[in-house]
């Protein structure tokens, strides 16, 4: 079971690695919205929501200029997460994979004990996620729905070849969908499944279940 997760989040972390950032502007076909992700908007309030909780969070922690000055691009690291959520969504749904509410509560208290209680958490992922209190959850789900994708789809992730499989269920899933981001925030990157250059430490850097080399550094 360890080893099963440990690599699926390395692969999760290695499918959100950095890519050049597309800035063009251009007219909004979608006002108010931030994406438009299977016909369903992903709304720019809803977006700022969540980089306000994480500059609120930020700004209480003693190391709150590190941490700011360190997520510049807070905007497109967590619409990139907004989005793939939704593809990885998508693809589970489709191979009959689902996540209880139990197994994110267990996976959140392995991650308490090596991390040493919730504060100890909570302040770990705030500064290597950019994650408040109320966003760990859905990053553990991320996690434990990936996991689970690759071993329904019989792939075995520590291998190039099985993470490409992974990869190209992602990319189908994400062609199927069609990905339509407001220019303001930058371009999706259908074949690598990421919007522009957003690194996107996942919650891998807290579960210490892969090494640090293969996480990418934080945003």
């Amino acid at each position: 079971m360890h080893r099963r997760r440990r690599t699926a989040l390395t692969l999760t972390a290695a499918l959100l690695a950095a890519a050049p950032l597309l800035t063009a502007c251009g007219n909004d076909a979608h006002p108010g919205a931030a994406a438009v992700v299977g016909g369903e908007r992903i709304e720019v309030s809803a977006l700022q929501a969540q980089v306000r909780d994480v500059r609120d969070a930020q700004e209480a922690s003693p190391q709150a200029a590190e941490l700011i000055k360190n997520t510049g691009q807070l905007g497109q690291v967590k619409l990139n997460s907004m989005i793939f959520d939704r593809i990885l969504e998508k693809a589970a749904d489709d191979a009959g994979v689902t996540v209880s509410r139990k197994e994110i509560q267990t996976t959140r208290q392995v991650a308490v004990q090596q991390s040493g209680g919730e504060d100890q958490l909570a302040a770990m992922l705030l500064q290597q996620g950019a994650l408040t209190k109320n966003q760990i959850d859905t990053a553990i789900r991320r996690e434990v729905l990936m996991s689970k994708l690759a071993e329904s789809l019989g792939v075995n992730t520590t291998t190039p070849e099985g993470q490409q499989q992974v990869l190209a269920t992602l990319v189908k899933t994400s062609e199927e969908l069609g990905i339509d981001v407001n220019p303001r925030y930058g371009a999706w990157d259908v074949k690598q499944v990421r919007l522009g250059e957003t690194k996107t430490p996942w919650l891998t850097q807290v579960t210490k279940e892969a090494p640090p080399e293969q996480v990418p550094a934080g945003a």
